[in-house]
């Protein structure tokens, strides 16, 4: 977070100390900052699509090329969250994880909307581009003899038989991945120093342990023999009847997504660093 907001201070001091090029380019920037929610699509949740929404914020930086194509640099964090018992009673699984991303984007207006000039005081965008993204799937384990309930994160236990010699084609899963964000928005400008959109984009991911669940069960025995305090085997199943070594416990054919549905304000920056755009007075008149 520090490396971010130091990076975007970096690029306004370089903006600022260049008199036509950074007024030109203050111009056409924008800061902002974003709240709303995320949530996710994959191997435990029913299929909603606004189901367990979860809080999530982020920054961002808009750069505008022309009338209707602009870059986007995007920081994003929240938690994305899955399982139900009543609907998936046969797992009985449930995760949460904490998401961080980093994105770049290019968004297009549908109609003439990014410099001055120009009539129209809103519209709709679409966007694509290309980031980061870090996960880490946790689930609550109660202990049997202190009655303790804890957080555990779920990609050092291999519930899946990730890291042992039985399994030894399944690697612990990374826990930073690609993300593909595209999606659609709506926009309103009132005056030239503040804009609002109101915005719902998807995350693709090449991952399909977002919710640490993707392959087959490995039975308890196996993962007591790595993991001998009995949480890994706890938590790999969590169904009233034991399920047999090989029995289905993900979907491996698609990967997991999440989405982020979110409401934002941003600032011209020349409005807002106002004394960057003042003429310097000559020393020879």
């Amino acid at each position: 977070m520090k490396r971010i907001l130091s990076t975007l201070l970096l690029l306004l001091g370089l903006q600022a100390s260049m008199p036509t090029m950074g007024q030109n380019a203050l111009q056409r920037s924008e800061i902002g900052y974003n709240m709303g929610g995320m949530n996710y699509l994959g191997d435990l949740n029913d299929q909603s699509m606004l189901g367990k929404l979860n809080m999530a914020w982020g920054l961002q930086y808009r750069y505008t090329f022309d009338n209707r194509w602009s870059m986007r640099i995007d920081y994003a964090q929240g938690a994305v969250e899955g399982g139900n018992p009543d609907a998936i009673s046969w797992r009985n699984l449930s995760f949460r994880s904490p998401i961080y991303e980093l994105s770049i984007r290019a968004e297009f207006t549908f109609v003439p909307f990014g410099l001055d000039g120009v009539s129209y005081k809103w519209t709709p965008y679409i966007f694509g581009g290309i980031g980061l993204f870090h996960f880490n799937p946790r689930a609550q384990y109660t202990s049997p003899l202190t009655g303790e309930t804890q957080w555990y994160d779920l990609q050092p236990l291999g519930t899946e038989g990730q890291g042992t010699r039985e399994y030894a084609d399944r690697s612990p899963y990374q826990l930073n991945e690609l993300i593909l964000p595209f999606g659609l928005g709506f926009r309103f400008k009132p005056n030239k120093l503040l804009c609002f959109s109101i915005e719902y984009g998807f995350r693709k991911t090449w991952t399909d342990y977002l919710d640490d669940c993707s392959l087959t069960y490995v039975g308890s025995d196996l993962l007591n023999q790595y993991h001998n305090d009995g949480v890994s085997a706890a938590l790999a199943d969590r169904s009233d009847t034991p399920n047999l070594p090989g029995v289905m416990r993900g979907d491996d054919s698609l990967d997991d997504w999440y989405a982020y549905i979110n409401f934002s304000i941003t600032f011209r920056l020349d409005k807002v660093f106002w004394w960057a755009g003042k003429k310097k007075c000559d020393p020879q008149r």
